[in-house]
């Protein structure tokens, strides 16, 4: 009886859904987070009577066939890459991305990821890095007699240096976008990596055309929205207890079958 199998891939296929359903919703408060969608495939078919072949030595033609499916597949977990709300922190070196484009971050092993989270603090020698000391490329460095930093829209970290009256510029940010966002290779931690779907990063000056801007003093929110979340969930849970349904249903049917004498 295939709806045994067939209700029993419904199942699993639903059981990832919640799962990412969960991760949604356990991200909510997330920086730069980006929820993500399920998507199913239906599985191979079994031609019991196939379509489209000769039903007589006439010549006529068998116009539909008799083609039955045997269940669901779950085909990609996809990243929404929507901008999320823009929360004022007021905190000098806290950094969002309005429009298009990642931070660039160098990994301890020397390999680039990249990131829509900008909460960056300087360490030790005044460089600017991520929560976990990672560098954010290019590499820029804060004076230790500067009182005070300016990040434009443009990227360009400003200094005021105590005794002088002009601004001096000590280093340009810059931001890569990717032909297949969803393509990236998400690591943990915030970070994505690039991976041969993605395509190769294209590195620009924030504000220039296709690249968005920087906002100082801000951090990009969690794109989550708990409302369509919870539906999705109670969506999901539905699916799951009509599949368990055929499944109980099939079991009595072959019990049915057992019982005859």
């Amino acid at each position: 009886m295939r709806s045994l199998d067939i209700a029993a891939t419904g199942m699993l296929a639903q059981q990832r859904n919640v799962e990412v359903v969960s991760n949604n919703l356990a991200n909510m408060n997330t920086t730069a987070f980006q929820r993500r969608r399920s998507e199913f495939h239906d599985l191979i078919y079994q031609d019991l009577r196939r379509v489209g072949t000769t039903s007589s030595d006439a010549g006529t033609i068998i116009p539909t066939g008799v083609q039955l499916g045997l269940g669901v597949k779950l085909a990609a977990v996809y990243r929404i890459h929507e901008q999320g709300n823009l929360s004022a922190t007021d905190n000098t070196f806290d950094l969002a991305v309005q429009g298009k484009g990642f931070f660039q971050i160098t990994l301890p092993d020397g390999t680039s990821a990249y990131t829509r989270d900008g909460t960056f603090q300087l360490d030790a020698s005044g460089q600017m890095v991520t929560h976990d000391g990672y560098t954010v490329q290019p590499g820029i460095t804060i004076p230790a007699n500067a009182i005070d930093v300016t990040i434009n829209n443009s990227g360009e970290v400003l200094v005021k240096v105590e005794g002088q009256v002009a601004l001096s510029n000590v280093g340009q940010l810059q931001i890569s976008t990717f032909l297949n966002e969803p393509g990236l290779e998400a690591v943990g931690d915030n970070l994505l990596k690039e991976t041969p779907a993605s395509g190769t990063p294209i590195a620009g000056t924030p504000g220039s055309p296709g690249f968005g801007t920087i906002l100082q003093g801000f951090l990009e929110t969690s794109n989550v929205n708990a409302v369509e979340e919870v539906s999705n969930l109670i969506s999901a849970q539905r699916a799951y207890e009509m599949n368990s349904k055929v499944i109980q249903t099939s079991d009595e049917m072959m019990g049915t079958l057992t019982a005859l004498r």
